[in-house]
Order: structure tokens, then sequence, then C-alpha cells
């Protein structure tokens, strides 16, 4: 719809502040944010409605609108309510760079506009997209009106017959029709996401028509940043995070208007899923603060304190201070200089969650920061009784191998021949004083996992020797003795030569062992790095081949 025809509407009320010249502007779109830089939400030509809660003075109004023009949005529609009126910094810059201004008043709810807006550009029936709105209108409320993604897969069930389910990147279901019947098997929502990444991974744009066990199944994407397609630098960076819709029916002989209902159904459920991604910001705060203490040799006095601001938030209604694992995780793409922490972030925090359990809610006891290309995650786990869990026999906590045995044929789909995931999961500790062990245990499984061949690896703490648990508790003098017989070598070496063989061998090691991703991070000629991997071995007796001894440099240059 062109912007004119939504200011001719007086049943919005709409005031037109600016951009008289832009009027024949298309709209395709609407959003409403409040945040300070909603650009990454955004395709282009959206209407955003905003009620001016990100502006704190004069200085917020330019910025916020350059990073609309530069997200290719329609127009600004600001309410009235929150400061009585849409201030002069903020016509100025709209001014500034042509970009239509409209004035809400307070009488006119955001979702009376975005309901119309909707309705207009998706050229459906209005009393089902009426629905469709009113019932997001509801989602995105607290309380128990409030539904999710299941009111509007409701809808699809009532008024259009369809059959539909919201899955993750590894195949958990996340939501799904009360009207659709029974839940998809887990084996059927395991393949259907496999399906999803390998036909993102190809390029091929959605939605994607799949049978299986004679059923045909349509899969629309679900994209969390609400970019259009194509939008990131490269689709690796987001293609193991998204969701998907999968429709039990075949979309390819469907008409315009019902593909685009669809398609503004995945918008609606986009939404949301943006919401509880944002809603992750204070246990990903929580994480990386404590990482931070952990990786600095903070006072454990100081750590403790920060896990128990930390333990209401992940366990919410806990007695006692739980014990914690730690799990890193790594995705690495061959050749390529992705960055790999933000998707080890998503992922980390998916594969987490109980493959078993439906909808977010077992998520929000999930911890994740990132460092570099490394996901982090500190695993609150209930306090068991000694006797109860020599009394059952059983080890409690996560284990590596169960918490991939599910969403590894999905991951290996999106991971397509030229991506890693590694995993390392420690044992379970029961204070601060043991966390700086455990994130080296964990980190150091992640290394076993990577020795293995597979693209889709883990390992856990059982399979490491016990020093290593005990690294961080090993005295001074042991230590110095032990780095000084590996490392001064190394490092007289490098003093006389400038050589830099020290940090060939962490970036070596940090490789996991491969020539060609060590080369390309240092900038080296895979001959070159061969000289100083012999020139090292040469120095030390040490072969770089062996396990063993990339163990003794890994554990020497981390007591260093």
């Amino acid at each position: 719809m062109r912007l004119r025809a939504l200011l001719d509407t007086d049943a919005l009320g709409l005031l037109l502040l600016g951009g008289e010249d832009e009027l024949d502007r298309s709209v395709r779109g609407v959003m409403t944010t409040d945040l300070r830089d909603p650009s990454r939400y955004l395709a282009g030509g959206e209407l955003v409605l905003t009620g001016l809660a990100w502006r704190r003075d004069e200085a917020d109004s330019e910025p916020f609108v350059r990073l609309l023009v530069q997200a290719g949005v329609a127009a600004l529609a600001a309410g009235t309510a929150e400061l009585g009126g849409v201030p002069e910094d903020l016509i100025a810059a709209c001014a500034k760079h042509r970009l239509p201004l409209l004035a809400v008043d307070e009488s006119v709810a955001f979702a009376t506009v975005t309901e119309h807006v909707v309705r207009q550009v998706s050229g459906e029936r209005a009393g089902d997209l009426a629905a469709v709105v009113d019932r997001h209108r509801r989602m995105m409320t607290s309380g128990p009106a409030g539904g999710g993604p299941d009111v509007v897969l409701d809808l699809l069930g009532t008024d259009l017959d369809l059959r539909a389910w919201v899955l993750s990147p590894t195949g958990r279901l996340i939501a799904g029709s009360k009207v659709a019947g029974p839940d998809l098997p887990a084996g059927t929502c395991a393949r259907l996401a496999a399906e999803q990444l390998a036909a993102t991974r190809t390029g091929r744009r959605g939605p994607h028509r799949v049978q299986l066990d004679g059923t045909t199944y349509s899969l629309f994407p679900i994209r969390s940043s609400g970019r259009a397609p194509g939008a990131a630098r490269d689709v690796r960076e987001t293609v193991l995070s998204d969701w998907l819709l999968a429709v039990e029916a075949d979309a390819s002989d469907w008409d315009g208007q019902r593909m685009d209902l669809l398609q503004g159904v995945t918008q609606l459920i986009a939404v949301e899923r943006d919401r509880r991604e944002a809603a992750r910001t204070v246990r990903r705060r929580l994480a990386q603060e404590v990482l931070e203490l952990v990786q600095t040799g903070a006072a454990p006095a100081e750590i403790a304190a920060r896990l128990r601001v930390a333990a209401p938030v992940l366990l919410p209604g806990l007695g006692a201070a739980p014990h914690w694992q730690v799990v890193v995780a790594r995705v690495e793409w061959d050749g390529e200089e992705i960055e790999g922490g933000p998707v080890a972030q998503s992922l980390l925090e998916e594969v987490l969650v109980d493959p078993s359990a439906t909808g977010p809610e077992p998520a929000d006891r999930i911890a994740v920061a990132h460092t570099g290309d490394e996901a982090v995650a500190l695993v609150p786990l209930p306090a068991v009784p000694a006797v109860a869990a020599d009394r059952e026999g059983a080890e409690t906590g996560l284990l590596a191998d169960a918490l991939l045995q599910v969403v590894r044929e999905p991951l290996s789909a999106g991971l397509d021949g030229d991506g890693r995931l590694t995993l390392g999961v420690s044992a379970a500790v029961h204070s601060a004083e043991g966390l700086r062990g455990a994130l080296e245990e964990a980190r150091h499984a992640r290394r076993v996992a990577a020795a293995r061949p597979g693209r889709v690896c883990a390992a856990g703490h059982q399979e490491l020797a016990s020093h290593v648990l005990l690294l961080p508790f090993v005295p001074d003098d042991v230590r110095r003795a032990f780095t000084a017989r590996l490392l001064d070598p190394l490092t007289d070496y490098d003093r006389r030569h400038r050589a830099e063989l020290i940090p060939t061998l962490e970036a070596f090691l940090d490789c996991d062992g491969s020539w060609t991703r060590c080369a390309t991070r240092l900038h080296l000629h895979v001959n070159t790095l061969r000289y100083r991997v012999g020139r090292i071995e040469q120095l030390t007796g040490r072969d770089l081949s062996r396990l063993e001894d990339k163990l003794d440099f890994f554990l020497a240059l981390r007591m260093s």
C-alpha cells in the first residue's frame, strides 16, 4: 500500500509532520519498537511505530533516524503519549534524512495501525487477518491472555484447515496448534529441520517442499532478525539459529493471497522469536560476568557473590545453592573468517534444552556467554544429596553424548560438509572454587572432541585424565618447573631470533592442528608454518602430531 493511502484513512487519525514529497512510498510491513537501534530487525519498507521511550535527550533523535533510513524503512510514526507530542529534534532529523514522519494520537492504539497495515498489505480476507493480528496482540501481552505462537497456529487450523508446527533449528518442537492433532514424532521433527537447513545452505528460497513417509510438508523459514533473505553477510551466520514453520500441505499450488498470509504468519512468529531472544539478555549478561571473573582469576568470594545473583534468575525458588556445569562449544567453517562466537552461543542455547521438552521455557535456565569464537554455558543443576546419588547409581548432570544424540542429523545438514561443531562438558562443581577447573576441563574436553572425525562431536569430563580437573590447583613451583621444561627453549629462541614460536604454538593448538586454518589465522604460507612447527619440535624434542605432546603443550601454555 502507498503511504498516501495510510494518511487518507480517517479512522487512524495520523498527522503528517514532514515528508510531503515522499507519500508515494510503498509500505510493505509494520514494526513496533522502542529500541535505540532496531535496524537488525528491519528488512526495508516498514512503517516503524515508536512510543519514543528510546529518546533520553535531543542528541538521540538523529542517530535513531539515520539507522532507520539505512535500513530502508518507508516512514516513522511516533506516539504522543510518552512526551505529550513529537519533539522538534526528531522532526528536524526526519526532515534532514527525508524520512516521512507521522504523529499517532494517544487515543489511537498502535495495534489498530498494525492491524490496518497488515490487512491492506497482505490482501487476504479482512476477517482472517484481523484474527491473526488480534491473536498476535494478545500473544505479545503479559498475563494469561497471551498464548505464544500457538494462537497463530490455531487460526491456521480452524480457519484455513492447515496443520502446522514451529520447530527449532535442531528439530525441537516449539509450538503446535491444538487442533493439529498429535504432535509430530521427534524423528520427523529432526528430519524436517535437517531438510530446512540443507535447503537454506544450498541457497534455495523457501518455502521448501518435503515429502516424508507419504506426507507432504512445506517449510517456511522464520528469521529471528527480521532481515530479508540474503541480508546477512553469510547465510552461515544465521542458519543454525533460525526457527521454521512446518505446514502439512503442498504450497507449490497456492495462490498469491494464501502465500502472503503464510508469510505474514512467519513474521508474527518471528516477532515472538525476537522477544524471547531479547529475554535471554539478562542470563547472557550473568554468564558473561561470571566467565570474565573466572578467566581473570578473581577471588572465589567474588565469583560466589555473582553466582548468588545468578541462581535465583536461573532456578527461581531453589532453596539451596545449586551445582554447576560448564559446557564449551565452538562452530568453525573450513577456510572462512566467519565470527563463530554468536553462532555457537545461539546454537548452544538450543542444544542444551531437553529435546523432549516443548516450548521455550526450559531455555530459561541456561546462561550462555561467548568470547571470540567460543561459547561457554553456565548450567545450574539442583543439588542432589550424595546418598540419593549413590543409591541410584547414576551420574547426575549433563552427558556429552546425550546432548548431541537427537540433534546430530539436523546439525550435520546445517554444517553441510564445510563446518564443524565441537562441544565439551565438565563435571558438576558445587562451589565457586571449582569453576575455573570446570572451565578448563570443558575446554579440554572440546579439544578432545575436535580431534575426532565427524562434523558434530562431543566429549565429556569422563574421558579426561584427573590432572586436568586439578590443573588450577597445581602448586606454583610445579607449574614453573613443568612450563619451563617445555616453553623456556621456545621463549629463549623467540627473544634471540624474533621468531614468534610461542604465538605459533598457541594458534596451532587453537586450530586443533589444522595446517590450513592455522596458516590463515597467522597470515602465513603453509610451508612457513611447517618450518616453525618443525623448529618447535626440534627445540623441545616433542612431536606435535601426537595427542600426548599436544596435551602437554596445551597444559604448559595454560599454566604459564
